[in-house]
């Protein structure tokens, strides 16, 4: 049991609270408010003179699966086999104590999507993690939370380079209509119960039947106009995962329901994807309507600079509620956990940090992060 006494900050859903009492039991948040007595068994941090925030989440990582220091023994992101792969799932493939996991935590995030990478038109599923265990499988908040799709110039380069499809745009939304259209059959077909199961369409009949969503890498105008074309021809849920160039069409991208995780943002402008990469792409957002998360996509940034992703979008006029939001509640809404995560509410999970100053003044830090209710990052300044 844990009691956070004289906190102010953030509550995560664009409200603050001040000098207020926070009671942590079994890993929940019991009670937030003024004047309210601890027992004598709570153990008792004081945040005086500190920010508090709920623990930050970035929706699109490959922590775990493509780890640091290791080289390419530890990039297990990719099965290149095939431009298909929907059978592979990131859970198989996450190493626990991987260093970026530690830079999470001391960076203040407690909450991860790991997903495949972008090599293949369909990589495979993805899993919701917690920051901090020595077991994926204790680590998991969500898994399956999606099935990864990629666009663009990832799986053209990686298998039309093999002289295999696809080699074009077009080849690439073919590759992955008649993958789908596979997956409508065999749902029809296991149904009447003529055929046994099917690994791969089996992960694809998840989107089809709407149990998870396809979260589609596409970072140019045409394919996230590609991507939307697909999400009526379909009826399926899906996000876009980075939508560099959205903001040249951010009020058609607001007629259609989706969440965007933009980033990484800091990157270089290393392909032509990425030509027109800016943080004017989250204002437009904001000013569209359009819900998103602010990602890093570690390691292309790491992971320890997703609060700078959201300082540098406020230098440019992305109002701080909109920034710390889609870090948090906004971000917990892109992967479907925002009942559990992404804001200080009793009964969500008790994921807090605690900073030594405003945390989108870079000069400032993380002193404590909370997980779970359990502090497993402490820092002495």
């Amino acid at each position: 049991m844990l009691a956070i006494q004289h906190a102010s900050g953030f509550i995560g859903n664009g409200e603050t609270i001040k000098d207020v009492t926070i009671l942590i039991e079994d890993g929940k948040i019991q009670s937030i408010g003024e004047n309210i007595h601890i027992p004598p068994n709570y153990d008792v941090i004081d945040a005086s003179g500190k920010v508090v925030t709920p623990g930050l989440i970035d929706v699109h990582t490959h922590l775990g699966v493509f780890e640091q220091g290791v080289g390419k023994e530890g990039h297990d992101f990719n099965e290149t086999s095939s431009a298909t792969t929907a059978e592979i799932r990131a859970i198989d493939g996450i190493n626990p104590f991987e260093k970026g996991l530690e830079d999470a935590r001391s960076s203040g995030v407690t909450t991860v999507q790991i997903l495949p990478g972008s090599a293949n038109v369909i990589g495979g599923e993805m899993a919701i993690v917690k920051t901090a265990g020595t077991v994926v499988d204790e680590m998991i908040v969500k898994e399956p939370s999606g099935l990864k799709a990629a666009t663009g110039e990832n799986p053209k380069r990686v298998h039309g380079d093999k002289g295999k499809m696809p080699t074009t745009r077009m080849g690439v939304a073919a590759l992955l209509r008649k993958k789908l259209i596979e997956g409508q059959n065999y749902l029809n077909e296991r149904e009447s119960e003529k055929i046994g199961r099917n690994l791969e369409l089996e992960n694809i009949a998840k989107v089809l039947r709407k149990e998870i969503p396809l979260r589609v890498h596409a970072h140019r105008a045409e394919d996230i106009a590609t991507v939307l074309r697909l999400k009526r021809e379909f009826d399926i849920e899906l996000t876009i995962e980075h939508g560099t160039e959205g903001h040249l069409m951010a009020d058609y991208i607001a007629k259609h329901n989706v969440s965007i995780a933009v980033g990484p943002t800091m990157t270089s402008r290393s392909k032509v994807e990425l030509e027109n990469r800016g943080w004017h792409t989250l204002t437009a957002f904001a000013d569209a309507g359009v819900p998103f998360a602010i990602t890093t996509d570690h390691p292309v940034v790491t992971i320890d600079h997703l609060i700078t992703s959201a300082i540098m979008g406020i230098k440019y006029g992305l109002p701080e509620a909109t920034a710390l939001q889609a870090l948090t509640l906004n971000a917990a809404k892109h992967i479907g956990i925002d009942h559990q995560v992404g804001s200080l509410e009793v009964g969500k999970d008790a994921d807090v940090v605690i900073w030594n100053g405003d945390p989108f003044d870079l000069r400032n830090c993380v002193v404590t992060t909370i997980l779970n209710g359990k502090v497993v990052y402490s820092h002495t300044l």
